[in-house]
């Protein structure tokens, strides 16, 4: 996806949690999601956030972090794993976009509500 290698430069919360990575490319959150460290069964190394009620002060740790992977799945879901060990995991919401994604070639990433994973190629879409 063109994000590996990328840090997060800015973070931002309203109603959605944005991270800004390296001025290129960005990822915006808008439903719950969980971030973790460790094995994803562990709830102990897992808690769930909510961009919504503004509770994800616990991602404030990612500013700094570089991505070491980036993968968006047919059903919607989103997983970011990044250097510091943490991991943002993001499924399809039923009703919402749980969240979208921008690379630093022009491509976009949606997670439709319901669970479709909408695609737009470089160039396409611009940017915010």
């Amino acid at each position: 996806m063109g994000l590996r290698g990328l840090a997060v430069t800015k973070i931002s919360v309203d109603f959605q949690l944005t991270f800004l990575l390296d001025s290129e490319a960005w990822v915006v959150v808008e439903c719950p999601f969980r971030l973790g460290q460790g094995s994803a069964g562990s709830d102990d190394l897992h808690k769930m956030l909510d961009p919504g009620r503004q509770d994800v002060a616990a991602a404030l740790a990612l500013f700094g972090a570089k991505v070491l992977s980036a993968v968006a799945f047919k059903a919607g879901s989103l997983r970011l794993v990044f250097d510091s060990g943490l991991h943002l995991n993001c499924r399809a919401d039923p009703s919402f976009e749980a969240w979208q994604m921008a690379g630093p070639e022009g491509w976009r990433f949606v997670s439709m509500p319901g669970g479709e994973l909408a695609v737009w190629p470089a160039g396409t879409v611009p940017r915010p």
